[in-house]
């Protein structure tokens, strides 16, 4: 298909199309008063010059019709002229302009900067799970010529294929990563915002339009695996909290064993290191505070719990 892209068209001001239609106008009153002109003065009723009333009449109708030629381009609007159905190229200057009236046809397009807002729409992930997504495309139109010619409605043609270009996106990622050495929806924001503006500019522009932004404004499981989800992800978050709690403790306890040898406060045999890792571990890994018990007796009859 052969793509029409903009140019600029050569129109003449409106203040020469209002200078030329009062010089027709001043041609057209005085043929029309030869025409009616005689020997004895002006008669209204008598035609001297029956020519010279056709091209009085001939022009005034013209002037008439020459009213219709001026237009006005606001900022940030574009005109697109066509010449008997061929396209001669577009106005985008603001200014006032005067074009050939009949024969030339004139549509206008805004250039302003403009939102689209999708509806959530089901889709399934890259692991089959279904989610509801939207997003919102800030965009404007920078060729008149590819947006008013290329589609045959370009706000509708945005619409569709900005949710083309989400349905795409969710489907190559997967909601989350869960942990594991892949990009995802959830934890890449960044990244899918990049990659979906990049996606929805090349899906519009063969209708002459610039993306300017587009991102992601909602993003959730289908209701219908909601919950199974969400305690997923705090059965994760659990295990998550545990490994560092425990590689915490771990730690911890090397260090006491490490000063303890070091300082020589007291020597322990693998018996009683074993027994004392075990008591710091329970101790520091418990959910609940721990209580000491205060012995007495030898130190193999004591314990920590």
């Amino acid at each position: 298909m052969d793509q029409l892209m903009e140019r600029r068209a050569r129109i003449p001001s409106g203040v020469w199309g209002v200078v030329g239609l009062l010089v027709l106008i001043s041609i057209a009153l005085v043929a029309l008063k030869g025409a009616v002109t005689t020997a004895a003065g002006i008669d209204l009723n008598h035609v001297a010059d029956p020519l010279l009333l056709v091209l009085g009449l001939g022009l005034s109708g013209f002037a008439g019709l020459g009213v219709a030629g001026f237009c006005v381009v606001e900022p940030n609007q574009a005109r697109l002229l066509l010449l008997l159905g061929q396209y001669i190229g577009s106005i985008t200057e603001p200014g006032f302009y005067w074009i050939l009236p009949v024969l030339i046809q004139s549509r206008l397009v805004s250039l302003r900067v403009r939102n689209f807002v999708s509806d959530r729409i089901k889709v399934n992930d890259a692991q089959g799970s279904p989610i509801e997504i939207a997003t919102v495309v800030v965009w404007q139109v920078e060729d008149s010529a590819k947006a008013l010619l290329n589609v045959n409605d370009f706000p509708s043609f945005v619409a569709i294929q900005s949710e083309a270009a989400l349905r795409s996106l969710a489907n190559r990622y997967s909601y989350d990563s869960w942990g594991a050495d892949y990009k995802s929806l959830r934890d890449d924001p960044e990244e899918t915002t990049r990659i979906l503006q990049e996606e929805t500019q090349a899906r519009l522009q063969v209708a002459g339009v610039r993306v300017i932004e587009a991102r992601i404004t909602y993003l959730a499981y289908a209701p219908e695996i909601a919950q199974a989800m969400l305690r997923r992800q705090q059965a994760l978050a659990v295990v998550a909290a545990k490994e560092r709690i425990v590689e915490g403790a771990l730690g911890m306890v090397e260090m006491a064993l490490k000063g303890l040898s070091e300082k020589g406060l007291v020597q322990l045999d693998e018996d009683r290191k074993a027994a004392m890792v075990n008591n710091l571990l329970v101790s520091l890994v418990a959910e609940n505070a721990a209580q000491p018990i205060l012995n007495t007796g030898t130190v193999e009859s004591g314990s920590l719990s």
